[in-house]
């Protein structure tokens, strides 16, 4: 199976030895976004429910670099600094998200990049 290499300008760049997402047949891993806003690189400015737009943001964005949308994401982890805000993730990815919903995990973290209060990553799977 070949591995095709996913990129695009309206998601931040990766700032470390890692691609924005990678394709494999119909199946694409997306590297994890934190909210940086992609024409900076810089932390978006605001409070946690912009940053949770920012990284939903940046998913979509790279979604459709490969060929995708947040509709085909099959499986959706999110890291949080401060599990306090799952909630608030909730109430935002219903703006993003319809039925039926990926599968999910939510994981707690003592620190991420940037000092980002959230990350996620995700798995599409573009095949049917």
């Amino acid at each position: 199976m070949k591995k095709e290499i996913i990129s695009t300008d309206k998601a931040p760049a990766a700032i470390g030895t890692y691609s924005q997402a990678v394709k494999m047949g119909s199946t694409v891993y997306l590297s994890g976004q934190i909210p940086l806003v992609p024409e900076t690189m810089e932390m978006v400015t605001g409070d946690m429910e912009a940053q949770v737009r920012r990284v939903f943001d940046n998913l979509q964005a790279v979604a459709q670099a490969a060929g995708g949308s947040l509709a085909d994401v099959a499986k959706l982890n999110v890291f949080l600094t401060d599990l306090s805000h799952f909630p608030l993730v909730n109430e935002v990815m219903a703006d993003y998200f319809s039925q039926p919903y990926p599968a999910r995990a939510a994981i707690g973290v003592a620190a991420l990049p940037r000092d980002a209060g959230v990350e996620m990553d995700a798995v599409l799977e573009l095949g049917d």
